[in-house]
Parts: structure tokens; sequence; C-alpha cells
């Protein structure tokens, strides 16, 4: 930070879109900490270099930011396109070369940066597993990938995925994807009613109040913690 200021810099250009899903996704992991070093609607100096970032993109990031109560307010870039569209969107805009601005930073006095961290190496998940059947009370699943079911789980059944869960059917038992460790990992389901729903090491529970509306949901992890969140909305912020 610098000046209640966070400083954010992307890695290079790598061009794929995996490669900007990989980003964000690490970039939500880094800012969801119980604890975070700044402090409420800390505006955030984005160092962008070389990278080219869409309109989308940049409104994607900055929603992500917003969850974690920061603020993007300037985006530092070397390419016209993302100058444009940074503009556009509302931020200002720095032309600094990147290097000058982090030699700058870490020469101001109780400046700390905040990048976004490396990948982590991950496991190889599995080969995927898909099911049709009903998880009944009393019945396990766990899966070393991605597990899609088609069917209920009951109360009482669980479902264990070092991958993601995907439940084309009811889900009132216990859901726990990332099983190994990766927060990235998320549980759909058709009907969201469980009795208790993992990621990672995130625990939490269904809201006890009743939806008026039956839509397809899915949990994954936020700021806060595990979060439920429409999955037309979720599809947007990823």
């Amino acid at each position: 930070m610098c000046d209640g200021r966070v400083v954010l810099l992307l890695p290079e250009q790598d061009g794929s879109e995996s490669d900007w899903s990989s980003i964000l996704q690490r970039i939500q992991q880094h800012i969801c900490q119980p604890t975070p070093p700044w402090a409420a609607n800390s505006k955030v100096d984005l160092i962008v270099g070389k990278r080219l970032l869409d309109p989308r993109q940049m409104q994607v990031l900055a929603k992500a930011l917003g969850q974690a109560k920061l603020i993007l307010d300037c985006v530092h870039t070397s390419r016209r396109q993302t100058a444009v569209a940074a503009v556009t969107a509302g931020y200002s805009v720095q032309q600094t070369a990147p290097d000058q601005l982090v030699q700058k930073l870490n020469q101001a006095q109780g400046t700390q940066l905040k990048f976004a961290p490396p990948p982590q190496p991950q496991a190889t998940l599995a080969t995927p597993l898909f099911l049709t059947k009903t998880i009944r009370s009393g019945s396990e699943i766990q899966h070393g990938g991605h597990i899609f079911l088609l069917g209920d789980v009951n109360p009482g059944g669980t479902i264990i995925a070092d991958g993601d869960i995907v439940i084309w059917g009811r889900l009132r038992g216990v859901a726990h994807a990332g099983a190994s460790g990766d927060r990235g990992a998320c549980i759909m389901a058709l009907r969201m009613e469980p009795t208790q729903l993992r990621i990672a090491n995130k625990v939490a529970r269904a809201p006890a109040a009743k939806l008026e509306e039956i839509y397809p949901e899915v949990a994954h992890i936020a700021a806060e913690g595990i979060r439920i969140t429409r999955a037309y909305d979720y599809s947007r912020l990823t």
C-alpha cells in the first residue's frame, strides 16, 4: 500500500482466455482475506503494463475488487486500447512505464506492494466422474476430480470432489468441492437446499429462508466466505 492506496500488479500478457480467468481467480483468492491489511474503500492503482484489457474485463475486475471493499481508481498502462477502455469506464489513466512506477512506489516510505500471487502448483485432477443416480441418506461419493451428478442429493447424503460439483437436480445433503484445497472450486445445483456446503477449508449452510423463485445457483468463495449466487449472475463474474 502507498498513502492508503493498494497497488495491484498484473503479470505479463499471455493472451488466452484461460490466462485471464486464472488471473482473476488468483486475484479473488488474494483479496479474500479475513483481516485484510488495507482499510475499507481503499483506492486501487492497477498496473497493467503491456497487457490488453477490454471494458468487460475491467468491469469484472472492478466488481471483484468491490466485493473486498476496494475501489478501482487508476489504471497504469502502456497500451492505447487499454487506456481507452479505462477512460470509457470512468477510471483515471497513467501512462508511466510500469517499471518506473514500481521503482517509485518501492522508494516511498512504508510502501507495501500487493501483487497478484503466482499460480500455486495444483495436483492433477482425475477424469471427471459422471453419475446418474440419487445420493441417499448414509451414502457418500468421493472423487479426485470434478463430479457431474444427474439426480438429487438427499438429506444425509454426501458428495465430495477435489474439483467442481455440478448437480443436475436438488441438493439437500452435504457437498464439498475443492476438497484438496482448491479455493476456486464451485458447487452448482438446479435447486440449492444443502444441509452444509464446503469449498476448500470454508464451511457454510444455506439460508433458512426459502426462495420464492426456483433457479440454478452456484456456491463459490467470495470476500466474506462462501456465497450463493444465481447461475446467470455467476456466469457474468467469470
